[in-house]
This record gives C-alpha cells, structure tokens and sequence, in this order.
C-alpha cells in the first residue's frame, strides 16, 4: 500500500515505552481498526505503525475518501481504550521525546527544560516533532535537531 505525500498522519506518544509483547498486541489491534476504518460509509486507506515502542502512527491517503470528524473520532477512542488498557499516557503533549544515541527518551516538559538547562540536550539534539501532519513533513520534520525545532523555541530563554 503506498501513499502519497500529502496523506495526513496524527502521532501519539506514550509515556513509557511499549514491551515488544504489548507491541505486537497494540499492532495487531489498529491493523484489524484501519482495515474497517470508515468516513461516511467510504473504507478509508489508512495504516498504523508504532514506532520506537513509543509512538503510534495512523496514516490515510486521503485520495480515494477524506477524513471526517466522525472517523477521527473513532480512532481517538480506539487510542483511549488502547491508554487504558495498557496504562500509558498517549495524550499528554508536555511529555517531550528525544533520541540520546539510538535510544529514544520521554521526559516531562520540566524535565526536559532541565535537560536544555544543564546542556544535556543541546543544538543538534535529536528531538521529535509530533505536530507535523503530512507524509512529507514526517519523513522530513518529525525528527529533527533541536535547533530547528519548536521546541527551540520554547525554550530559548534557555540557550
């Protein structure tokens, strides 16, 4: 299955990492949800990947049927049940990811000023944005230094 560029994606990250067992579990459960994933009665085509063991993404190439509210809505409550049965936190956008080598790390938003602080993480720091919202800007913005991210923003005062 191949999609285009513009196909739109919504990232979740967890607070703790996934084990490889609850992986293939989750994984197994959003691939039975996007294969009858629907917008208005039209199959929408769409996958879902984790990534990292902490980070859930769905993608849906939009050009055969757009995302409607109603289908967002369905997969927001597919990733609250997932939250809750897993005990993770997938909604919770002060937790801020960054990789340290090849290792991912989530930390809470003081934490993570902490880390900027004392130069644990600095300009070429690896860091994840989990706003970008096209195929494109994932493959090309969701991991990206810490200089050239929101984040850098955020935390200027910082630097």
């Amino acid at each position: 299955m191949s999609f285009s560029p513009q196909s739109r994606i919504w990232i979740y990250q967890s607070n703790r990492a996934f084990t490889n067992d609850e992986v293939q579990a989750i994984q197994e459960r959003l691939n039975d949800f996007t294969v009858q994933w629907k917008a208005h009665g039209h199959q929408l085509n769409a996958k879902a990947e984790i990534l990292y063991n902490f980070f859930i993404v769905f993608f849906v190439d939009e050009a055969s049927a757009g995302v409607t509210g109603c289908s967002i809505d369905s997969s927001v409550r597919i990733m609250k049940e997932i939250e809750q049965e897993y005990k993770v936190d997938l909604f919770d956008r002060f937790n801020m990811a960054y990789k340290l080598e090849d290792k991912v790390i989530v930390t809470n938003k003081e934490d993570f000023e902490t880390l900027v602080n004392i130069k644990a993480i600095g300009p070429q720091t690896i860091v994840f944005n989990n706003m970008v919202q096209t195929l494109q800007e994932f493959e090309t913005k969701w991991q990206i230094p810490f200089e050239q991210s929101w984040h850098s923003k955020v935390f200027a005062h910082l630097l």
